[in-house]
């Protein structure tokens, strides 16, 4: 990551902890995470802090827009600048398709969809506020989902508010095009994570994979962090999808 500073929210676990675990190897200056488990968020930092990277955890709650804009303030005022927001921060349990109830669709809005607008602006406004490097003054990347561009009945509102990011994701890197804020999102599919394992539908995953198996959160990393870094100086609006071939199964 070449000496730039990333944000990740949800970095507490999974896809979200890793990045925070690897952008030492990335050659990134400093890491931040918001999570709403600050215990965790402070534990994904410790290989940066092994290595001397600057390192800011925060606890957060972004399911609202004040808690959303707070949270980011405390990361980048540890920081001191923020050049890359990584958008992890997601909620999924599953619910057949007829007992999604108000409760559950408030829930999984206010995190997948509030949470990851309300980051995207705060970190709009904090980039687009200073000089650009080159012609690129920031980078977002959210984490979608394959299920936004398939039917997904086992989680509908899950797969819902992921094609809402999707549609966010395109929003933003046309409003923030003249700004030099590059925009993009990543989707992954059949993640083989602790909590895939933890709910016993990992063998699901793998069998729709025409692979035959999960994608390991490495093989998802190397796409975000690819979006995020400074390699990326043109790609905006785009949706990296990286399922395994699961998207055209």
């Amino acid at each position: 990551m070449n000496g730039l500073n990333l944000l990740i929210v949800g970095g507490g676990a999974g896809l979200g902890a890793l990045l925070a675990r690897l952008v030492d190897a990335e050659g990134a200056k400093g890491v931040g995470v918001i999570d709403l488990d600050g215990t965790a968020a402070d534990q994904s930092l410790a290989a940066a802090r092994d290595v001397g990277i600057a390192a800011t955890a925060v606890q957060g709650d972004i399911s609202t827009g004040a808690g959303a804009h707070a949270a980011f303030s405390t990361a980048a005022e540890g920081l001191g600048r923020i050049d890359t927001l990584i958008n992890a921060a997601a909620i999924y349990p599953r619910k057949p398709l007829m007992e999604i109830t108000d409760t559950d669709w408030d829930a999984f809005n206010a995190v997948n969809v509030k949470g990851s607008y309300h980051m995207m602006v705060a970190a709009a406004r904090h980039m687009g506020a200073r000089e650009p490097s080159g012609q690129v003054r920031g980078r977002i990347v959210n984490i979608t989902s394959v299920d936004a561009f398939k039917a997904h009945p086992q989680n509908a509102h899950y797969a819902a508010t992921k094609a809402a990011v999707v549609s966010l994701t395109r929003s933003f890197a046309q409003g923030l095009a003249p700004q030099g804020i590059l925009v993009n999102s990543v989707a992954p599919a059949g993640m083989a994570t602790d909590r895939a394992r933890a709910a016993g539908f990992l063998n699901e995953l793998s069998a729709a994979s025409p692979l035959g198996r999960g994608g390991t959160l490495e093989e998802m990393a190397e796409w975000v962090l690819m979006a995020g870094g400074p390699k990326n100086t043109y790609m905006t609006g785009e949706n990296i999808i990286v399922s395994g071939g699961y998207i055209y199964a």
